[in-house]
């Protein structure tokens, strides 16, 4: 086993790739489970050597692409603290977030075993947790959209106006509606921890979810 600081072998490449990747079929699963897009736009795919469903819709893949595409260098330099999916009513209002809290050691023990294997198996359990959510979860209002918000380290604050990874793709302080949810819920749903990345997955949930969206 050989212990390497982050700036080893490009490091933080590798694990921005992995947990890219991941996220994709994880914001996918979401949308799925949660039934923000009607389940035709989704077709099954085997990811992590289970079943999952992805979208086959080009415009909500691209924007799911492109926004991870802008998240990776973040994930890189480990000035991503959490990813989360945010679900909002039709007033734009959450009504829950899906919250990937991210940290990466700056020591990594590794192996080619540690890096495929095992973390391949954990993140299949947590892909498993998200695909049963929908039974701790309560229904959500019809006319759902969702949003995707980056928290990062305050370093990376300051240059983000500045970095444009992608054209006309530029990131913007999330309006407060967006991040705001009084009094929610929260429901753990699985952490996972190895020797390059450990990562916490909650819900938060908003109370009575139906009763300010009634016609």
């Amino acid at each position: 086993m050989t212990t390497l600081t982050r700036q080893d072998l490009n490091f933080g490449q590798v694990v921005a790739d992995i947990l890219c990747e991941f996220l994709e079929v994880a914001i996918h699963l979401i949308l799925y489970v949660r039934e923000v897009y009607p389940s035709g736009i989704f077709q099954k795919r085997k990811k992590y050597n289970v079943p999952v469903q992805m979208s086959c819709h080009p415009e909500l893949n691209q924007y799911i692409q492109d926004t991870l595409h802008c998240v990776k260098p973040l994930i890189e330099k480990n000035e991503a603290e959490k990813v989360v999916v945010v679900i909002m009513d039709r007033e734009h209002r959450p009504v829950e977030r899906f919250v990937f809290e991210i940290s990466q050691p700056p020591l990594l023990s590794i192996s080619s075993e540690t890096l495929l294997s095992h973390v391949e198996q954990l993140l299949r359990a947590v892909i498993l947790k998200i695909s049963v959510c929908d039974a701790v979860l309560d229904n959500n209002p019809p006319g759902c959209t969702f949003t995707v918000l980056v928290y990062t380290r305050e370093s990376a604050t300051r240059n983000m106006e500045k970095v444009q990874v992608i054209k006309d793709f530029p990131w913007i302080v999330a309006d407060e509606q967006e991040v705001l949810m009084q009094e929610p819920r929260l429901i753990p749903l699985k952490t996972m921890t190895s020797d390059i990345v450990k990562m916490q997955l909650y819900v938060e949930e908003r109370a009575q979810k139906g009763q300010r969206n009634a016609a």
